[in-house]
């Protein structure tokens, strides 16, 4: 037997224990090792009942993904099922810690299956852009029904123990796994429980066989949200199979369906996301071992809508924290906001009834910056403006405690400038929420030029157990997400100019599978903080300051490249502002022509990837992915496009540079010449990715 693997006999039970740490995932050794140790115990005289178990902290937790792309190795996991579903003896799954994707699987072509109370099982292989390939949309279906396969394969959500129990996935829940699962094997035995084979069980298919549309319409509901994915169309095509066709032809459509995901542009993306938010929680340039400091308190300066949903993500990840004003009035205003936002999520079923009440609880509000001082990690969310950042940092050197890190929640100004306020600036660092803090999982975290490796690694610690995605940036304007979209707003400015329309530039954008337009977005967060901005410091932006001055602000005054009937954010075209554009155009001398989709789709995505490429080039961004991780989860980028570093090459960087320049020569805009890592890859035919692998082998 291999070392993975292996195989106790206590008497007439025989213990098969996977032991392939951290997740135990199904490699090819895993795979080899379990065929031939039920193999063994299958063909040992002596065993009646055989039970699989995981060493660890979890049962087999799926796939080996990066096995995907690859030849295959045998043995196939089809042929370890198939041997096992067709045992004579009983095989019963224990599991503990998380069953998924092809853990799962596993667990399903088993006779029964018992965990523990905490355990979780589920097929989240939508996520990566795939469906299960080994008989989950054919086994699953028949031991819960219909209905909570086709939930649990197209939304890819795991369930607990105790839902498993109810709708039959699993037979009992037990203490340990090992000796639970030893004990149900006994019982197995000592009262002749008939085996049952999932593949030959249908009694649970018969009311969806009836009445297709107790299927239809639970597919109807979970895929409303999938705009522009393939997999969970394809995951409920085969969990339909499983209704219409007979087992072994249900397999070989999920099996079709498999492949074809498989190649697709779509999952290769999904795939690149999955591995990109690993590899961004790792941070370029820290000593190997550098431990992150102890953070117990957590303190968070101003309760605007930064500061509250920054306190209320903590207070989510069940971390007390202390929210501080300036006033009783703003922090009373701060507290009521937070609680209204946490009433209306339990009211909606999104938490339990009892979590405003305890969540609420974990968040202290203080009046005076000096209840700072017990915090380990302080975060400043006030004003986006340097000259209130400077104070705020000059008071806590004199109030924070040595060694607490000192974050900033700025997503445009520099750091190293707000570091010099204090004598400590190696604790000084920024940590960039996006807007809802509550909702958005991104945080940029950017490091100063004297930012200390530890308080780097406490910040990426702290991001991940609030359940952010945490991504290591440098200091410039706007650090990289901001940056690039700056170039995209630029760009749909002058496409207004050139005789485009909001709504025109807002389709394609959205079509591509952004959840917004440039114009819309601006119409949320309000036209007049560009506005006040322009006019601090003397730039000019004729449409936009003409809407302004017309009191079209934006969703606020129920007006601005949009109108917005009362209650609604639906935006809705306006004739007025059609006249509008027209008249400013005429009054500058400028003269429309028909801009077409495909010229707005690359006047949008081109210039922030040739920013991106700038940004790799000043080591403001250490890897392409990181960037891709920034779009992916601050801006709402479609995750089957992967970023916009892996759409790039997908595109081709030549293509890329070569349209770059062309409109950098037709609308008379240097700024759209290819930057010099954009021109050298495309001459050299290389790609964005190729950086990291180059890297990696240096």
């Amino acid at each position: 037997m291999n070392e993975v693997v292996k195989l106790e006999r206590h008497d007439v039970i025989a213990i098969v224990t996977v032991n392939s740490p951290p997740v135990n995932a199904l490699s090819a050794a895993v795979r080899g090792g379990i065929f031939d140790c039920m193999k063994a115990a299958i063909a040992d005289p002596e065993v009646k009942a055989i039970v699989l178990t995981c060493g660890g902290r979890t049962f087999i937790a799926g796939a080996d993904i990066t096995e995907f792309g690859k030849p295959p190795k045998p043995p196939g996991l089809a042929e370890v099922l198939v041997a096992m579903e067709n045992s004579p003896k009983p095989i019963i799954a224990a599991i503990h810690g998380t069953a998924l994707g092809g853990g799962l699987e596993v667990a399903l072509a088993c006779h029964f299956r018992v965990a523990t109370k905490d355990a979780r099982l589920g097929l989240p292989e939508v996520k990566l852009g795939l469906l299960p390939g080994a008989g989950g949309t054919q086994r699953l279906p028949r031991a819960v029904g219909p209905e909570l396969a086709v939930k649990m394969i197209v939304g890819g959500d795991p369930i607990g123990a105790a839902d498993a129990l109810k709708n039959g996935l699993i037979e009992e829940i037990v203490e340990g796994p090992a000796s639970g699962g030893e004990a149900f094997a006994r019982r197995v035995l000592a009262e002749k429980r008939p085996l049952r084979k999932l593949r030959d069980d249908d009694s649970k298919l018969a009311a969806a066989k009836a009445d297709r549309s107790i299927f239809t319409n639970a597919v109807a509901a979970l895929t409303k949200k999938a705009r522009g994915l393939e997999a969970p169309f394809a995951a409920a095509d085969a969990v339909g199979a499983a209704i219409d066709l007979p087992f072994d032809e249900g397999l070989k459509k999920e099996r079709e369906g498999f492949l074809k995901l498989l190649t697709s542009d779509q999952s290769k993306a999904q795939r690149y996301a999955f591995f990109s938010e690993r590899e961004a929680a790792k941070i370029a340039g820290v000593p190997e071992g550098t431990k992150p400091r102890n953070v117990e308190r957590v303190a968070i300066i101003g309760a605007g809508t930064m500061g509250g949903g920054i306190a209320m993500s903590f207070a989510n990840a069940g971390i007390p924290v202390t929210l501080i004003e300036t006033g009783e009035e703003q922090l009373k205003r701060g507290m009521g906001v937070m609680q209204k936002n946490y009433e209306a999520t339990a009211a909606r079923g999104g938490i339990p009834a009892d979590a405003p009440a305890k969540r609420m609880g974990l968040i202290n509000g203080k009046v005076g910056l000096e209840n700072v001082k017990d915090a380990d990690l302080i975060i400043e969310a006030v004003f986006e403006t340097m000259a209130i950042k400077k104070e705020v940092f000059a008071a806590l050197d004199k109030y924070a405690k040595p060694g607490a890190v000192l974050a900033s929640n700025t997503s445009y100004l520099n750091i190293d400038e707000i570091a010099k306020e204090t004598k400590r600036p190696q604790d000084v660092l920024g940590m960039h929420f996006f807007s809802p803090a509550n909702v958005m999982k991104l945080c940029e975290i950017v490091r100063a030029a004297k930012t200390a490796p530890d308080a780097l690694a406490t910040a990426v610690a702290v991001a991940r157990k609030i359940a952010k995605v945490p991504a290591v940036v440098g200091v410039c304007d706007g650090f990289v997400g901001n940056r690039m979209l700056a170039q995209r707003g630029k760009q749909a400015e002058k496409l207004l100019f050139e005789g485009a329309l909001p709504q025109q530039v807002d389709a394609v954008v959205t079509k591509f599978g952004m959840p917004m337009g440039p114009f819309a977005m601006g119409d949320l967060a309000g036209l007049d903080i560009g506005w006040r901005s322009r006019k601090d410091r003397g730039i000019k932006s004729e449409i936009a300051d003409a809407l302004c001055e017309a009191g079209r602000f934006g969703q606020k005054t129920g007006k601005g490249y949009y109108k917005y009937e009362a209650g609604s954010r639906a935006p809705l075209p306006d004739p007025e502002v059609e006249k509008l554009i027209d008249e400013t155009l005429q009054r500058l001398g400028r003269k429309k022509r028909v801009v077409s989709d495909d010229e707005i789709l690359e006047r949008m995505m081109y210039p922030m990837i040739n920013e991106g490429a700038r940004i790799l080039e000043e080591k403001v961004a250490a890897r392409p992915s990181d960037i891709d991780v920034i779009w992916l989860y601050g801006y709402g980028w479609p995750i089957y496009r992967g970023g916009p570093m892996f759409y790039a090459d997908q595109v081709g960087l030549k293509h890329i540079a070569e349209r770059l320049a062309y409109y950098a020569r037709e609308t008379n805009d240097p700024s759209l010449e290819p930057s010099p890592l954009l021109k050298r890859l495309a001459a050299e035919g290389k790609t964005f990715a190729s950086l990291t692998q180059t890297a990696k082998a240096a």
